[in-house]
């Protein structure tokens, strides 16, 4: 995944229906730049440079894996897509909608087509009243003063007043229904981590990922699989009851859910195909015996991905322990999950087909998985 980054972002409108200019331009950003993090109170502003009618202004923190110009491009973009013409003339005039990028977190950019930090902000109380709502104690990288200082040095001697409504912020309608604990679930390169690190990331969720890297048996597997599948198995069984125990009883007030890049049942699938019938009937009971007690997910997300898919992402991800494995083990390990989902009838399982889906690189994917995993829920 790619360094998420927090940009400041201010939203102004004169034309039509104010509020629901703003609102729209909201819901853009959120579907095409990323989580909308904080909201700023709405403002009503006089028209500054020219005569026009009020404006509403408001400003919104975003995190986003866009670059700079990548941003700038996609938030003119929507301001198109709003109905925003081309100027005509030279100087300011009315328009549906008015999108700047004002900090990116504190970089520093100054060439013809974007200048960060915005140029302007300390000439107008319309921006620094919105900004300070959501953003305290923060120094402009240019001019090496406190936000709270530039706005009390501001000439601008505009009137601003807030306005008694408020934008809402488009994750909130992804309730995750009253699930405490969701489980995300796929074959090797899936997606799964990358998942459910975007929903504890945008939604405040307690992130629990699976250990698998720090087990020595792992790289020795894949290269002699008969000889080192039960040792493999018994230290993942143990490993993740450890884990899986440890972090469900660790309730952490400040997230809203809980959200796993594996459930344990996988120890259960992955040793049916790696396993003789023996020893395999020899750990289903030491399974049972350990995992009695742990609490199942409200829900199951299985994540389905072809062969061709996970192959892919296996060599994209270039763990070297990973570049033998076979198209015919994806299949069974595959195989094996839906056959466990298809036996469960205690488990709320959702089985979500990405295979034509790229959710890591392209946004509007991400929300797709979002609705699937909502729909009904």
């Amino acid at each position: 995944m790619k360094p998420l980054k927090l940009v400041y972002i201010a939203l102004g409108s004169n034309k039509g229906n104010r509020l629901e200019y703003l609102q729209t331009a909201v819901n853009a950003i959120f579907k095409r730049v990323g989580a909308v993090k904080k909201l700023s109170k709405v403002y009503e502003t006089p028209a500054l440079g020219f005569n026009g009618d009020a404006f509403y202004n408001a400003c919104i923190l975003v995190e986003t894996e866009l670059k700079p110009k990548s941003l700038l491009k996609v938030l003119q973009t929507i301001e198109k897509d709003l109905g925003r013409n081309k100027k005509t003339t030279s100087g300011y005039q009315s328009r549906e909608i008015d999108l700047d990028i004002l900090f990116y977190e504190d970089v520093i950019i100054d060439d013809k087509s974007l200048v960060i930090p915005h140029p302007e902000i300390q000439n107008r109380k319309f921006v620094l009243q919105p900004l300070l709502d959501i953003l305290k104690d923060f120094e402009h990288p240019v001019l090496n003063q406190k936000l709270e200082v530039i706005f009390e040095h501001c000439e601008d001697k505009s009137e601003i007043e807030s306005v008694n409504i408020w934008l809402k912020n488009p994750r909130k309608s992804y309730t995750f229904g009253n699930y405490n604990y969701i489980a995300i679930e796929g074959n090797i390169g899936a997606g799964k981590t990358s998942l459910a690190n975007k929903i504890s990331n945008d939604f405040n969720a307690k992130l629990i990922l699976e250990r698998f890297a720090d087990n020595p048996f792992l790289p020795k597997f894949y290269k002699e699989p008969e000889r080192y599948a039960f040792t493999l198995e018994m230290s993942f069984l143990a490993d993740r009851y450890q884990q899986i125990s440890d972090d469900l009883s660790q309730l952490d007030l400040f997230k809203d859910f809980m959200v796993s890049d594996y459930d344990v049942n996988k120890s259960l699938i992955f040793s049916k195909v790696t396993l003789p019938e023996d020893e395999f009937r020899l750990y289903r009971k030491l399974f049972y015996q350990v995992y009695k007690d742990i609490a199942k997910p409200d829900l199951y997300v299985y994540l389905y991905q072809n062969t061709e898919r996970l192959q892919k992402n296996i060599k994209k991800r270039g763990r070297k322990y990973e570049s033998d494995i076979k198209d015919e083990y994806l299949e069974k390990i595959n195989s094996g999950y839906l056959e466990f989902l298809k036996s469960q009838t205690d488990l709320n399982v959702k089985i979500i087909d990405i295979s034509e889906r790229d959710f890591v690189k392209n946004r509007e994917d991400y929300l797709w998985i979002l609705n699937q995993i909502n729909d009904e829920a």
